[in-house]
């Protein structure tokens, strides 16, 4: 799945970016869970000022199709812009790293510090220490990177994090949404509490988690789906709904 021929001159061209001082491949690509049709994840370490208008014209210039975002144009935070391409005929994701933000959340990860931030396809919002995350498993193509083991302090600091905003979203649902029968806001809290429950669990183990695709499966918690599947607009029916769900995180480990 690791198509050289193809990322070498890709890489060569964002490497030669004002202000990039390295390029990296992630996702499943990098992680080697990849299927033929799986896109192309890449990102641009830069220091300092970034200017996407460089990208933009790059893109124009050589035929790359898509959408190129400003700097904080994906909600900023951590995860601050990047790009929807079609390269040579693949889809190209390419995400903005600013080094200064990037080296900052390694060292408070050392720390057991991180914040959550929300972003757009991620049901639980991710976690600061996200960019960490990408310098322990993408693989570099262009520059030189850390390589961080998972902290310890961290495994100590985040899952009660995670449980309290999981136990959170389910208290909120218990309060504001079973008594009315409103079962897509159940359905929404289950799923979200789910997701968040899994990220604690992960991160009990010292696992690094950079999306939710398979974050479920890899927590042991897939069985949420018989939960929420057939609920009906009932209060009881939503109300042990709820206590299941909270069983199966109290359980997950």
């Amino acid at each position: 799945m690791l198509d050289d021929t193809f990322l070498a001159p890709v890489a060569d061209r964002l490497a030669a970016l004002p202000s990039v001082r390295a390029v990296t491949l992630g996702g499943s690509r990098a992680q080697g869970t990849a299927t033929p049709d799986s896109d192309w994840d890449l990102a641009l370490y830069y220091r300092g000022a970034f200017d996407p208008a460089g990208l933009r014209a790059l893109a124009g210039t050589l035929g790359w199709d898509g959408e190129v975002s400003g700097i904080g144009d994906w909600g900023g935070g951590v995860f601050n812009g990047g790009a929807w391409l079609t390269v040579d005929g693949r889809r190209v994701d390419v995400h903005y790293r600013d080094l200064d933000v990037v080296e900052h959340q390694l060292a408070e990860s050392r720390r057991g510090r991180f914040h959550w931030e929300p972003l757009m396809f991620h049901l639980a919002g991710i976690p600061s220490y996200l960019v960490v995350a990408e310098l322990a498993l993408n693989r570099v193509l262009r520059g030189t990177l850390p390589r961080p083991a998972y902290p310890e302090a961290l495994r100590e600091a985040a899952p009660p994090m995670w449980r309290g905003r999981a136990a959170m979203t389910l208290r909120y649902a218990t309060g504001a949404y079973v008594p009315r029968g409103q079962v897509t806001e159940v359905v929404g809290a289950v799923a979200t509490a789910a997701l968040e429950t899994a990220h604690a669990v992960l991160a009990a183990r010292g696992e690094w988690v950079t999306n939710e695709k398979r974050l479920l499966q890899r927590a042991g918690l897939r069985d949420v789906d018989a939960i929420v599947a057939g609920l009906r607009p009932d209060p009881d029916a939503l109300a042990g709904a709820v206590t299941e769900a909270e069983r199966l995180f109290e359980n997950a480990a």
